[in-house]
């Protein structure tokens, strides 16, 4: 990956961005294309949308959600510590004694999930469910209500303090690749087709919001657009760990290429264009069945108006949902070369509808 892409990348991570809260990482996305779009607006919404050749034709949609899960705080105690919701989907066994930032008007403050010592807990709550948010607080240090009230508001939103940083072998970790990585590759997507000659559709890059809590943005971009083709990016399941289950949701491996989904959500032609421009770059890429909606912005995608032709790219990823999540630089650098190569190849004539 080239250093203006890692530092693009890294950016964008690090950027605060849970469901309903996308603003900084959304200022991030818009900056990197800036001189690239030849239109670059923001919806009513929230999403972030680029479009190049704006009057080519098929006109594709690509989709890249740009929140995350966080939380959001919900209550202040007279003793100054803060209540919480959970925005998107947790693990709560993972959450207590984590660092966070709230984001208040004035600046992020540091805190700390608390819970009660487990020397304290009795025996049957030692090895019961997972503890709820109710049961969970967060200590910003403030010693009483009103101190924590004049720099906290209710509704404020709270992301972990975990941030981007490189391992061995081109390995990267950082809170929320879920799924920021993919509307980084989608932007980048759109920077080497500018670069190229010969393209002939008409191509909105689109950084959504809200799909962790229930595919929103990609619901109202899509329709709003109305483009003929639609490809999601986002990250999926890497089974080759010991948490993976390759039996139940099939083998995929980290650094081992893209992801390519077949199933109901997908259109058969343009998923055979995708392998056809894979192979043609010699781009190694894996396959997951998908036998109902995917989950992805690519479901509400393919539902809008008379139907979108539509296909799913995913980047294999560990730990989905925590703090540490692990993508390989290799997935997202050839995620963005075979979407770009398979829509250079894209015409008017370019037929979609299925045998």
């Amino acid at each position: 990956m080239k250093k203006t892409q890692l530092q693009f990348l890294s950016e964008l991570l690090d950027a605060p961005s849970p469901s309903g809260y996308e603003g900084p990482a959304r200022r991030v996305w818009c900056a990197a294309l800036e001189g690239v779009a030849d239109e670059l607006t923001v919806d009513v919404h929230g999403n972030a949308i680029a479009t190049l050749n704006p009057k080519g034709a098929p006109h594709v949609m690509l989709a890249g959600h740009i929140d995350e899960i966080g939380f959001l705080v919900n209550h202040i105690e007279e003793s100054g510590l803060i209540r919480f919701q959970p925005i998107g989907g947790h693990d709560m066994r993972g959450i207590a004694g984590r660092r966070v930032w709230v984001h208040a008007a004035s600046g992020p403050i540091l805190g700390v999930v608390g819970k009660q010592p487990v020397h304290l807990m009795r025996n049957r709550d030692r090895s019961t469910s997972p503890p709820q948010a109710s049961e969970l607080w967060i200590d910003c240090g403030f010693q009483k209500k009103k101190e924590a009230a004049d720099v906290v508001a209710i509704g404020d939103p709270i992301t972990y303090v975990d941030s981007f940083a490189l391992m061995r072998n081109d390995i990267a970790v950082a809170r929320g690749f879920d799924n920021r990585v993919g509307a980084f590759v989608v932007a980048e997507v759109l920077r080497s087709l500018k670069r190229a000659k010969g393209l002939r559709a008409r191509v909105s890059a689109v950084a959504t919001v809200q799909e962790e809590i229930g595919l929103r943005g990609a619901t109202t971009s899509a329709f709003g657009l109305a483009p003929d083709i639609g490809i999601a990016v986002d990250v999926t399941w890497a089974t080759d760990n010991p948490g993976g289950n390759a039996r139940e949701v099939g083998e995929v491996k980290l650094g081992a290429g893209p992801v390519l989904s077949r199933g109901a959500n997908i259109n058969p032609p343009l998923l055979a264009l995708l392998e056809a421009a894979a192979k043609k770059a010699n781009i190694s890429y894996q396959l997951r069945a998908s036998g109902r909606a995917t989950g992805t912005d690519a479901n509400a995608i393919q539902l809008t108006r008379g139907g979108v032709a539509t296909a799913l790219v995913s980047i294999p990823n560990r730990y989905m949902h925590s703090p540490v999540e692990i993508c390989h630089l290799k997935d997202i650098v050839n995620s963005i070369k075979l979407i770009a190569d398979t829509l250079r190849t894209l015409t008017p004539k370019t037929r979609l509808i299925p045998d």
